[in-house]
């Protein structure tokens, strides 16, 4: 039975607009039944949060996961270090890469694949100013062309 690509959860734009992306990772993490609950119901924000590498093994920090309502005793702190799942090879080949100067591990979605639930983590260099300005602009003039050419198409 084939897993199918599922429900998306959490998106970071942010880091989109605040880094070149690289490369992609596909993480697993490690949750516990109240934060998936949690999760199912789409309460989870990754815009502060962070990845890094402590001793071969990749975590995530400042991922907020929701408490369940349901969960009472049983929900864990929202803000809690979480660790994430990739082969020991992919840690120590994105670590290696990490080193190179300017660049950082960031996490840009989380979703369901099949039943497990997935992070998104890229490899990253960050944007200066004058970079993310001309990404703007660009998108600004790419509005712009649909917008007279959507014009052309209906005759207004």
């Amino acid at each position: 039975m084939a897993k199918t690509e599922g429900k998306l959860v959490a998106n970071n734009k942010k880091a989109y607009h605040d880094y070149f992306i690289l490369e992609n990772y596909e993480a697993g993490i490690v949750l516990h039944g109240t934060e998936v609950k949690s999760l199912r119901q789409g309460a989870c924000s990754i815009k502060e949060a962070f990845v890094r590498i402590d001793d071969g093994e990749m975590f995530i920090y400042g991922m907020h996961i929701s408490p369940y309502e349901k969960g009472n005793i049983f929900n864990k702190d929202p803000l809690r270090v979480r660790k994430l799942l990739l082969h020991k090879k992919e840690i120590n080949k994105i670590f290696g890469k990490m080193k190179e100067k300017g660049n950082t591990l960031v996490p840009l979605k989380v979703y369901f694949k099949g039943s497990l639930v997935k992070v998104e983590v890229g490899l990253a260099k960050g944007k200066k100013l004058y970079d993310k300005r001309n990404d703007i602009a660009k998108k600004d003039q790419k509005r712009e062309a649909e917008r007279e050419f959507k014009g052309r198409i209906t005759g207004v």
